[in-house]
């Protein structure tokens, strides 16, 4: 008697891992997730499309009907933390492309707690080839001055998602921009969507990315070809 074969893997439907993925988040359905986040890797070879189209849409998403009262914060915060887990498990495709010896200092503003952005910053940064250095949420804006004086950065990212913290992460850019005239700065999360963006980019030399889109971009444009 022949073995009974496997049933088939499921064809690659974005429309439909995202809605699943996005009901395993509401839900507190950690595996499902992982599943999802999982399929979604493999079929992608590039991480733009599974940060920005699955997680950060999903999370977009979730905020949003926190916003509308739909769902309790502390649904919010274990989607926000399922999330950041399964980052995890993009890691091997991380180091693949060749390093260019060039690194990137990604920090949220001063009193921002929403990391999860800054850190698939850093992770795109890390795939096409740089050191992305992630100092996380909150830190203080003297201890990144003194990384960037340590020459640990060839390009400054601050993330700010809440408009509360734009007058924060304006500090942060203009005293970087005071300290370090040369050094680029990156300014993006979700703040921008509410006119943060004309603000910000007041500090001369500062650049606002509207998504990680953008940041890949913005990448290309500055390879490193020597």
């Amino acid at each position: 008697m022949n073995a009974p074969h496997p049933p088939p893997t499921p064809a690659f439907v974005a429309e439909d891992v995202y809605r699943l993925y996005l009901d395993g988040l509401l839900t507190n359905n950690r595996e499902q997730c992982r599943q999802c986040f999982q399929q979604w890797l493999d079929a992608e070879p590039d991480l733009l499309s599974l940060y920005e189209d699955l997680v950060q849409r999903a999370l977009y998403d979730v905020g949003d009907l926190w916003e509308r009262n739909r769902i309790s914060v502390a649904t919010e915060h274990l989607a926000t933390a399922i999330s950041e887990s399964l980052l995890n498990l993009a890691y091997p495709r991380l180091f693949a492309t060749p390093r260019n010896g060039q690194s990137a200092l990604v920090t949220c503003a001063a009193n921002e707690h929403h990391q999860i952005g800054g850190k698939m910053v850093a992770d795109l940064f890390e795939f096409h080839g740089w050191r992305g250095c992630f100092l996380g949420a909150n830190t203080p804006l003297r201890d990144v001055l003194a990384l960037v004086g340590e020459k640990w950065a060839d390009v400054v990212a601050l993330s700010v998602a809440m408009t509360s913290g734009l007058a924060d992460v304006i500090d942060a850019a203009t005293a970087i921009r005071t300290a370090f005239p040369a050094v680029p700065i990156l300014v993006g999360g979700q703040a921008r969507r509410w006119g943060g963006r004309e603000r910000v980019e007041r500090v001369p030399g500062v650049r606002c990315l509207a998504s990680l889109r953008d940041l890949t971009i913005w990448l290309k444009e500055n390879e490193n070809h020597d």
